[in-house]
């Protein structure tokens, strides 16, 4: 846990402050500070076109009958990529706008498919297999 704090506060800002540095010194400060607010009103606009197209498919499958799985892991990617595209600096920015696309989500979904595989547990369904199925699964209040 403490990795992932020192990762988040220390070794990220300090990777985003040097490539900002080397992009600033490529094309100058102004379009430096010009690309990371272009990159961040893009990024808005992709997440909201994304969202969209993700809630679509998710009313879909729930309209058949099926469960969303794959759609609220996709809605998932693209919340955080939303999120990484809002945080000013360019490597934020390309994580954020390649959980965005949907090819490169689509592996992203895998690799969290595959990473939290069997730690999931479903309670319920038409198996029995559930404690909470019965006549004691309503509770009055």
């Amino acid at each position: 846990m403490l990795a992932i704090l020192v990762l988040l506060f220390v070794v990220i800002p300090i990777v985003e402050i040097y490539v900002a540095v080397l992009v600033g010194h490529a094309i100058g400060a102004l379009n430096t500070i010009g690309l990371l607010l272009l990159l961040s009103i893009v990024g808005v606009w992709l997440t909201k076109q994304q969202g969209v197209s993700v809630i679509s498919r998710i009313r879909r499958q729930l309209d058949a009958g099926r469960m969303p799985t794959n759609e609220l892991i996709d809605g998932g990617l693209v919340v955080a990529g939303g999120l990484l595209l809002i945080v000013p600096g360019f490597v934020t920015d390309a994580l954020g706008l390649l959980l965005l696309f949907p090819p490169t989500r689509l592996l992203a979904r895998g690799t969290l498919k595959r990473r939290f595989q069997g730690r999931v547990t479903y309670l319920g369904g038409p198996t029995g297999n559930s404690r909470l199925d019965g006549p004691d699964d309503v509770i009055d209040v």
